[in-house]
């Protein structure tokens, strides 16, 4: 049986969910705008591209969630 996590420990778990979704939705800003300005451009072979990773970068973020809390729930 695994020890339990000490508070501090699920702490530092979240702080680190946090920090990588944070940083894959300002990825996915980056990426619209990207896109829009390329769309605007005249440029619409990227956008359907575009749409997949962004749908990649969500798909990363609810499975990181789930995987990231159900040891926390697990445990609490």
């Amino acid at each position: 049986m695994k020890p339990k996590l000490t508070r501090a420990q699920k702490g530092t778990i979240l702080e680190g969910v946090n920090l990588v979704v944070t940083l894959m939705v300002v990825l996915q800003l980056w990426l619209l705008t990207a896109t829009m300005n390329a769309w605007l451009g005249g440029d619409t072979e990227v956008v359907w591209p575009a749409a997949a990773a962004s749908f990649g970068c969500l798909a990363v973020n609810v499975w990181l969630m789930k995987k990231s809390f159900a040891p926390l729930r697990d445990q609490s």
